[in-house]
């Protein structure tokens, strides 16, 4: 069968004397016959057809015609043998790509759904950055350009590649705004939040992540995962005000209330010290990179939680030993001398350090902050109460609130 596509393609390309109409036809029919074909003739005919679109006696018009023709068809097969078919498509018209850029962008669009349905995220991320969007003679609308620079990006970060993630992002990032798509806004929303996730930016990304939780173009669903990644970027954020400011916003949000990592979250927000233990159990719910190890031999987790715990300690002592202070906080104590050095260097926390005596000293809080505070909490958790109440005694509460609003009239 595929000798006997070869023959009326050598055929075809003799018959000069055609009209352009009729031999696009013949052509057509040889097509639509190699697709009919079990895979182990079709392939090298179509192979053969490819050939012959390449060949200098096929015109050009009659040659993008066909092969747009079978672009369209290429669904039609199996992925193994479309995959071959492709590839060997993309290495014969290499040549003349500038002729064939829109069936060659078809062609490199259906290789890269390919491969993100095999996982092999980066060979279908590399068949997307072939389609010269930019710099190509086809213009491509704002749309298919933002589309594809944000499919390019999220395929880097399934390939655990941020850096190269970035960069595609960061072309997104002109076009994001000119777009009416709101499902393109969004999806650049998500990706960008992930890339600063990869890319251990993780206040910057907990920011990104809390204003996703709120769209509601969203599903709910998603909503809340988008939350509980803004939690946890949170919690592995510096310590510092710019953190303490996201905590204090997510303890607010009563939705945190029914995530896993509430429970840290409140810790957090009190200055309360996390055990060891504690923080292992939050451990399970992050992903592989946010576990990534750093220059110190610590992870990232270790490290949040370390640089928290050592401010907790500082609003409970005006003073204390590193020995005192790394069995306090369940680390070496010349870690412990290291992270306040750092976090003191950084204003991160206000204190100095007499390394003769091995203390360190933290400088003093005015008392009306921390009674705002202190007070702040209480309400926070006087409202708990009250929301539990009306959840179980709501005729209860009604009544007690009108019996209050009359008395205050």
């Amino acid at each position: 069968m595929a000798v006997n596509v070869k023959a009326d393609l050598t055929v075809l390309g003799q018959a000069a004397s055609s009209s352009h109409k009729d031999l696009t036809e013949r052509y057509q029919q040889i097509l639509e016959r190699c697709f009919a074909m079990e895979d182990q003739e079709r392939i090298p005919a179509l192979k053969a057809f490819v050939d012959a679109m390449m060949n200098e006696n096929v015109s050009q018009m009659r040659s993008r015609q066909l092969l747009t023709s079978f672009c369209g068809q290429l669904t039609q097969m199996g992925n193994t043998a479309c995959k071959e078919v492709s590839l060997f498509a993309l290495e014969r018209i290499q040549p003349r790509v500038i002729s064939f850029e829109e069936q060659v962008s078809q062609i490199r669009q259906h290789l890269a759904s390919i491969f993100e349905e095999e996982e092999n995220w980066r060979d279908a991320a590399l068949m997307l950055v072939g389609i010269p969007v930019e710099s190509g003679q086809k213009q491509y609308s704002l749309d298919y350009k933002l589309k594809t620079y944000l499919t390019i990006a999220r395929l880097y970060l399934e390939d655990e590649d941020p850096v190269q993630a970035e960069m595609y992002i960061n072309r997104a990032s002109l076009l994001q705004n000119e777009t009416a798509d709101e499902q393109l806004q969004i999806h650049y929303k998500v990706c960008y939040a992930r890339v600063l996730d990869y890319r251990r930016k993780f206040l910057e990304a907990a920011q990104r992540y809390n204003e996703l939780s709120y769209k509601s173009a969203i599903h709910e669903t998603e909503q809340t995962k988008a939350l509980e990644k803004a939690l946890n970027c949170a919690i592995l954020a510096p310590a510092g005000q710019q953190r303490s400011r996201m905590l204090a916003t997510l303890f607010k949000d009563e939705r945190c209330q029914l995530l896993p990592s509430f429970g840290i979250l409140e810790k957090m927000f009190l200055d309360r010290i996390i055990k060891s233990d504690e923080m292992e159990e939050f451990a399970r719910q992050l992903m592989p990179h946010q576990k990534a190890i750093t220059a110190d031999g610590s992870n990232i987790l270790h490290r949040a939680v370390t640089e928290h715990n050592l401010l907790s300690a500082s609003k409970l002592y005006n003073n204390i030993r590193f020995t005192e202070l790394g069995a306090l906080l369940e680390i070496p104590h010349q870690m412990a001398e290291k992270v306040a050095s750092q976090m003191i260097c950084e204003s991160r926390m206000k204190g100095h350090i007499d390394q003769i005596d091995g203390i360190v000293f933290f400088e003093r809080r005015e008392t009306l902050p921390t009674w705002d505070v202190q007070i702040q909490s209480l309400c926070l958790e006087v409202n708990s109460i009250v929301d539990k109440i009306s959840a179980v005694h709501q005729d209860w509460v009604n009544r007690k609130m009108e019996l209050l609003m009359s008395n205050t009239n």
